[in-house]
């Protein structure tokens, strides 16, 4: 070994560079913005009909719709957006899956809670997994996207919180 291999192997590599690039590109970043969507995008639609019927089981109902509809939805236009060889993204197959059952999972998380009877009960739980499915999405971007934990915070609380109002607003109207 020479002196060039260790310059070379104690060098800063850009995230394309490193081993787990593919992985971030493949796995992180469509999990994630599926995440996002998933539990962000389904809240007014879950939210207002709860607040409109009162009603667990249709919310429920609602809720799942939307669930599986935003993961099929966005498992297309991930897996379909690019075949990866320009952008470097990776297979766009794996890309769809994972963007597609993460963006089912942020739904489902918060329609579940609406399978219990007690609508009050039900919306208290579906809140607080709200809450906890945000902070969730804020680790997972400290954690893989270098974002300060409360600078991710406040920006996915600060977006989640505006659908959140919105599907309140309009299911009490």
């Amino acid at each position: 070994m020479n002196t060039s291999d260790l310059a070379d192997s104690s060098s800063p590599r850009t995230a394309d560079e490193r081993p787990e690039g593919d992985f971030l590109r493949e796995v992180i970043q469509p999990g994630l913005a599926g995440l996002m969507d998933g539990s962000v995008s389904t809240l007014a639609p879950i939210f207002a009909a709860a607040f409109a019927t009162e009603d667990s089981w249709k919310a429920f109902l609602i809720g799942l719709a939307a669930a599986v509809g935003a993961g099929i939805s966005m498992a297309f236009a991930e897996g379909l957006s690019d075949d990866g060889k320009k952008t470097g993204r990776g297979r766009p197959l794996v890309r769809g899956v994972v963007c597609g059952l993460m963006t089912f999972l942020g739904g489902i998380g918060h329609t579940l809670p609406f399978l219990i009877a007690d609508f009050r009960v039900a919306m208290a739980l579906a809140t607080a997994v709200v809450v906890v499915e945000l902070v969730l999405i804020a680790w997972i971007r400290k954690r893989y996207m270098d974002t300060p934990f409360l600078k991710a915070c406040f920006q996915v609380i600060l977006g989640g919180g505006i659908v959140f109002a919105a599907g309140i607003i309009i299911g009490s109207s």
